[in-house]
């Protein structure tokens, strides 16, 4: 199977970073508000990796996809 160069890491950089300033300073990148990400979408996505996952959990929310992450949270969170 095709990778398409995706990288599976990115998933689990998702779950575990938290925003690092802002009203949701602090909260999973996974877990913020559609709204918030949808002001991003509009105002531009910062640059860098940040901007890539904060695309990447709008283009998951968006699609309603987000059961995908339920089980690498589970996995991930639980080792802290």
């Amino acid at each position: 199977m095709e990778n398409l160069g995706m990288d599976p890491q990115l998933l689990v950089d998702l779950v575990k970073m938290k925003m690092p300033f802002g009203k949701y300073k602090d909260y999973f990148i996974s877990d913020l508000p559609v709204s918030y990400l949808e002001w991003f979408q509009r105002k531009g996505f910062p640059e860098g990796k940040l901007g890539m996952l904060l695309a990447t959990a709008y283009e998951i929310k968006l699609n309603g996809l987000e059961f995908l992450l339920t089980p690498i949270k589970r996995n991930v969170r639980r080792v802290r």
